[in-house]
């Protein structure tokens, strides 16, 4: 933007301008202009150039909401400015995850008196801080904070609990085993926890969770109408929540009308939780639910459960058959209309009428699929991965001319054998390039086949008659595309080492690989891409294809496309890469990758990059041009490598980007590391949670949550 000074705006010309002068715009669009522009920028810079500028920026449309939440280049200068210009005027300020500023930072925000929302989660801040900060805020109705080792309830003042008496939004990231400021929150109408506990100290110590039975208060739900909890693996985050669950058990609150629990792996149901699901059934009405698989799998409880007008379900892992879900959730299609939301995410025989005596890679049931369809017609989100759906052979029974149908889509996530033809996969048998082992052995030189470059011939082929072709052009409006193997797993898992070895590709999915990624190309609108797990990528360009079309794009997250002893899909990235321009996040997770000179010069293209994280067994690396990429990429804060560079080699990369770029960049985090090396996991605790959750490590995101949980 050019806002020119007041003088020059004024000033009379003699001649016509043939540009356009933003000052001649009402003040309508120039505030719907000024409001794509970082709060900072506005206060800070904007508003000083002109008087109109000076009065514009300050309008409550742009002051009432303040979000730092990715502003990278915000320091604390910046932020006691910022308090001090505009604090009185700020009603909803988002922090979160503003990790790189000193806990000092927060004492700033006493000078906003007027606050109803604060979001500080992933901030630093102390149990005194706290307090010191809450006691003003008297206005306060919603709160997010972490919940650090060392934090001591007992250190908060009669005012600061005052101010949490009137809290109903609470959303509270657990570090350590307490119960927070939960129990002064006795309004409490909304509540979400994170549990982030480790089993180990650093020092290596075990923990438990039995550190909270000494606190003498406990939560308030009696106002509550959404509970959701997220655990990371670990025993201890499953014996702290059900602390949280205890108090729920004794007595459900009436207005509950969302309760959601995210588990991995086994979370055992007591009998506290089963009286808590039986008072559920018996006294509320959900309109969102989430279980641990456990509470799910054998029981009758979704049988029992009530809904009034449910916008959100996740079965995520769970062995719900495709004759439970549309007998005992969809209920004939009565009242699915409302919902928005589905994750059937490892849910292997949802789409099945029956799982006892089914084999998870038998065809689906297209039936199922269809009453799905047509009873959850309004759905956005969509999430149908880490499974095997394999369509029957007939016409329209295919699982994507059945989900073209729906419309309204803005995300979907589905396994790579899904979105195969039936004949192809049925007929052809899988080309040369698949014959080879998909391990980590000794690389073996074979013969390519062809594949036209040219993306018109490529159009001309097979992809324009396939089904995934038709479903991707009926999805015009997507914004968020996973297609994920149902057998990949990342190379780095959370808590554990790296793993070594990868399962092989379904049998169905030997087809799908360059034609399939050009036709996602027709996506126009779409901003998020996850592909994992293709075998058949035999050059990648697809990828440029995608490239060329889809400029809204800005995450990009590629994982073991084509062979895996060797990177057949690099000249195409690098191609790829060179149409970027609002590529902001871009994660790559393939053995034998080497980060050189060429890469690292075609990912300068993409100048809105701010994230790069790289996951590759026995790959490597050239720390000259990793500190040339650095230095031509200004926006970049994050940048992670996990590689097979010697540990002297990875380190001394680290000290020299940290030492040159941490100074003008106050959020960088930079981690390179060996990927095999026994400290890993040591590491990865230390990675901010923002970068760790939605780019380090691998997941699908499709449905992950409810939409607009928090804001």
């Amino acid at each position: 933007l050019f806002f020119p000074p007041q003088e020059v705006v004024n000033e009379e010309s003699e001649e016509e301008s043939n540009g356009v002068n933003l000052m001649e715009f009402s003040d309508e669009i120039l505030l719907h202009i000024l409001s794509y522009v970082p709060c900072t920028d506005l206060v800070l810079n904007v508003r000083r150039t002109c008087r109109k500028l000076a009065t514009l920026c300050l309008d409550k449309s742009l002051t009432h909401t303040v979000l730092l939440q990715k502003d990278y280049k915000v320091n604390k200068d910046k932020v006691k400015q910022l308090m001090r210009d505009i604090g009185k005027e700020i009603y909803q300020l988002n922090m979160a995850g503003c990790y790189w500023l000193p806990s000092s930072t927060i004492d700033h925000v006493t000078r906003c008196k007027n606050l109803v929302k604060l979001n500080l989660s992933g901030c630093h801040v102390t149990s005194l801080r706290l307090s010191k900060m809450l006691s003003t805020l008297q206005h306060l109705r919603s709160l997010a904070i972490d919940v650090n080792p060392g934090f001591d309830a007992s250190q908060l003042s009669s005012e600061c609990k005052a101010t949490l008496s009137r809290v109903s939004e609470l959303k509270q990231t657990l570090y350590t085993p307490s119960y927070g400021v939960v129990p002064c929150c006795t309004s409490l109408e909304k509540l979400l926890l994170y549990f982030e506990i480790l089993d180990r100290s650093r020092e290596g110590f075990m923990l438990s969770g039995q550190l909270m039975v000494g606190e003498s208060n406990v939560p308030h739900y009696q106002n509550l109408r959404i509970f959701y909890a997220r655990l990371a693996p670990g025993y201890v985050n499953q014996e702290v929540v059900r602390l949280y669950l205890a108090v729920l058990s004794d007595r459900t609150p009436e207005n509950l009308h969302a309760f959601l629990i995210s588990a991995p792996g086994s979370f055992a149901e007591t009998g506290a939780t089963k009286n808590l699901l039986d008072s559920m059934a018996r006294n509320v009405r959900l309109d969102a639910l989430q279980l641990p698989k456990a509470w799910i799998n054998g029981s009758g409880l979704l049988q029992h459960l009530k809904f009034n007008n449910p916008f959100y379900f996740s079965f995520s892992r769970c062995t719900l058959s495709g004759g439970h879900l549309i007998q005992r959730v969809i209920n004939g299609g009565k009242d699915l209309k409302s919902l928005t939301s589905l994750n059937l995410s490892g849910c292997v025989h949802c789409l099945a009428p029956e799982s006892l005596f089914r084999k998870a890679e038998d065809d689906i049931d297209s039936s199922i699929l269809e009453s799905l369809v047509v009873s959850c017609c309004n759905l956005r989100h969509l999430n149908l991965s880490a499974a095997h759906h394999h369509s029957s052979e007939g016409i329209g029974n295919h699982l994507c001319q059945l989900l073209s149908r729906l419309k309204h889509l803005l995300s979907l996530a589905l396994p790579v054998c899904s979105i195969t033809d039936v004949a192809a996969s049925v007929e052809k048998p899988p080309t040369t390039p698949n014959l080879v082992p998909q391990t980590f052995g000794r690389k073996v030189r074979i013969g390519i086949q062809t594949y036209p470059r040219n993306l018109g011939d490529q159009a001309n082929q097979k992809i324009e008659s396939s089904v995934f072709w038709a479903l991707m052009g009926s999805l015009r409006f997507l914004e968020t595309l996973e297609i994920i193997g149902s057998s990949f797993s990342s190379a780095m898992p959370r808590n554990e080492p790296a793993i070594r070895n990868s399962l092989p590709p379904c049998v169905r999915a030997q087809s799908v690989g360059d034609s399939e990624v050009a036709a996602i190309s027709q996506l126009t609108y779409l901003q998020s891409l996850t592909l994992a797990q293709l075998p058949n990528i035999l050059t990648g360009s697809g990828l440029v294809s995608i490239g060329l079309q889809c400029q809204h794009l800005r995450t990009l997250s590629l994982a073991n496309l084509g062979m895996m002893g060797k990177v057949v899909y690099m000249s195409a990235l690098m191609d790829m890469l060179k149409h970027c321009k609002c590529l902001r996040d871009l994660r790559l997770e393939q053995p034998y990758f080497c980060a050189g000179a060429q890469f690292f010069q075609a990912l300068s293209h993409c100048s809105s990059l701010q994230r790069l994280c790289i996951v590759s067994r026995s790959g490597t690396l050239q720390s000259d041009a990793v500190m040339s990429f650095m230095a031509n990429c200004l926006e970049v804060i994050m940048c992670h490598m996990f590689m097979g560079e010697s540990l002297t080699v990875c380190k001394n990369l680290q000290q020299s980007i940290v030492r040159s770029f941490q100074a003008e960049r106050p959020a960088l985090n930079v981690v390179i590391f060996p990927l095999l090396h026994e400290d890993l996991t040591e590491v990865i605790r230390d990675v901010p949670m923002r970068h760790l959750d939605e780019i380090t490590l691998f997941k699908s995101r499709v449905a992950e949550e409810p939409p607009n949980l928090w804001w």
